[in-house]
């Protein structure tokens, strides 16, 4: 099992923020090949961190040989330049991490 896992902090304006990601950016990202399982968590409480942390996003598949050939995909061409469409309501971009 291979997971993306990202983070976004409390962004500078959560309505419209929310509101591209929910409306536009999840649908995109849904279409992108050899997902298994993907999740949308809103953060309650962080500790140990300076990051005031909003969301979390878990993209899972197969295996890293998948998620590699997911996000050389088009449809993940697509969800990755919708990102200049909703970062700049953020102070700063997500933090992406691979995990197995």
């Amino acid at each position: 099992m291979a997971k993306m896992i990202i983070m976004y902090e409390e962004p500078k304006d959560k309505e419209k923020f929310d509101k591209h990601y929910f409306d536009v950016h999840v649908p995109l990202g849904r279409k992108i090949p050899n997902i298994i399982k993907d999740s949308v968590h809103r953060v309650m409480n962080s500790q140990g961190s300076d990051l005031n942390l909003y969301l979390i996003t878990i993209l899972e598949f197969e295996n890293m040989e998948k998620l590699m050939e997911a996000f050389n995909s088009p449809e993940a061409k697509q969800a990755e330049q919708d990102g200049a469409n909703f970062f700049h309501y953020l102070h700063k971009p997500p933090i992406i991490t691979i995990v197995e």
